[in-house]
């Protein structure tokens, strides 16, 4: 059952303190893309403020994922939610004292950026320490469950919000929600892992075991950025989706909140269907159909008008990619070892980040051009990406070890092609 692992009061704290932080989050980014496009009439504008989050993510991966594997992940954490609350508010004072400058909204993005960053890696590290191996299936199935619901209420919140009170309020809100989030993480109480050796260690040659780690298990390293690909298409989906929604669909912003928050429910609907079915089917299976049911949903929107397909697509896919983080971040915490954790995500998030950057400013700029629905072209061809990559993992796997053995630390050493 998918809620036992709530009973361990430690994870239960952190999948309310999760909750909390992801509606903060979504309801925020929600706003701000919107916030932008109302104000500007540039989607490549939107485009151009995720590249920024990109850059400024880019930037600081490699040093956090060190700082991840040398210290208190818990006390990262910590940090990283004050930090941002504070920071909220002072880009709220100066919207709400000095009116709309679109420099505030970079602002935003890069804190945005880096504060989401540095709380992926701690935060997908100390779940690895909280849970025995046995319960992260069903531990993932419930981040996944925490995170969209968070994100699905904040999209509806925010296009209601946004409309009636405006973008200034979301932040407030945004900054409370990390203080209520870091109260829920203070009742957390485990022993950290051991990383002397790492703390010993010069941040440099932290830095290179890690890239060497991966580079001994290639099958792990492509796993990864397999893995990232579902999150890489949903960033690229929130900067195709408003002008989607005010061009084709011809909606407002309590559409596009609505839409995201359609999005949310299933991401919500697969922290119960995802770990079930991957049992039932095997991860490669449910990896396979969950890639697929995410292409075709591209395709179908390339041809849409109507807002009601547009709703049903955001359920679908939600469900699909989320679906697809449940069961390969499973499969990534079982293998790699809890002492490179955070170095291991920092690679693959700043890829994830490069293509981010290709993706939104090469789509918004073919958006402004031609139309918002070709976007979808470009999340589907992602998308098919992402099944070659997962493929060529199973295909690899099989090759090395035709007796059908799991994937492990071990197992993925030294796999070359």
């Amino acid at each position: 059952m998918v809620f036992s692992v709530l009973r361990t009061r430690n994870f239960r704290n952190y999948f309310f303190s999760d909750i909390i932080s992801g509606f903060g989050v979504g309801m925020s980014t929600i706003g701000a893309n919107w916030f932008i496009m109302d104000r500007t009439g540039s989607l490549s504008a939107v485009g151009l403020m995720l590249t920024l989050n990109v850059l400024a993510s880019f930037a600081i991966s490699p040093l956090f994922g060190i700082v991840t594997d040398r210290f208190n992940r818990k006390s990262i954490i910590h940090g990283t939610n004050w930090s941002r609350a504070i920071l909220l508010l002072l880009i709220a004072s100066a919207l709400l004292f000095s009116g709309f400058d679109v420099i505030y909204l970079y602002l935003f993005t890069i804190v945005n950026g880096i504060g989401w960053t540095v709380y992926m890696s701690a935060s997908r590290s100390l779940v690895q320490e909280l849970l025995p191996k046995e319960d992260l299936l069903n531990g993932n199935s419930l981040i996944e469950i925490s995170l969209q619901v968070g994100m699905f209420v904040a999209g509806g919140v925010s296009g209601v919000l946004y409309k009636f009170y405006g973008f200034e309020v979301i932040l407030i809100l945004n900054a409370a929600a990390f203080v209520i989030s870091s109260l829920f993480l203070y009742r957390i109480r485990y022993t950290p892992v051991a990383v002397e050796k790492n703390k010993r260690e010069s941040f440099y040659i932290n830095f290179k075991e890690g890239l060497n780690y991966l580079r001994e298990r290639p099958a792990v390293f492509l796993l990864g950025v397999a893995s990232i690909i579902p999150m890489v298409s949903v960033m690229v989906f929130n900067v195709v989706l408003p002008g989607y929604v005010s061009g084709p669909v011809n909606g407002d912003s309590v559409v596009f909140g609505l839409s995201d928050m359609f999005y949310g429910i299933g991401g919500l609907l697969s922290g119960f269907v995802a770990a079930s079915l991957a049992k039932r089917l095997s991860n490669t299976k449910a990896i396979v159909l969950f890639f697929i049911m995410a292409v075709s949903i591209q395709i179908a929107w390339v041809f849409n008008h109507y807002v009601l397909v547009l709703y049903i697509g955001c359920v679908l896919f939600g469900l699909s990619n989320s679906s697809l983080r449940i069961v390969m971040n499973t499969m990534i915490m079982e293998t790699i070892s809890k002492s490179f954790m955070g170095r291991a995500m920092s690679v693959w998030m700043a890829i994830s980040f490069l293509l981010q950057c290709v993706f939104a400013m090469g789509l918004g700029a073919l958006m402004d051009r031609y139309t918002p629905s070709i976007g979808f072209v470009g999340i589907g061809g992602l998308m098919l990406l992402g099944l070659g990559i997962a493929l060529s993992v199973v295909l690899r796997n099989a090759s090395n070890k035709p007796s059908g053995q799991p994937l492990n630390d071990e197992t993925m050493k030294g796999e070359t092609s």
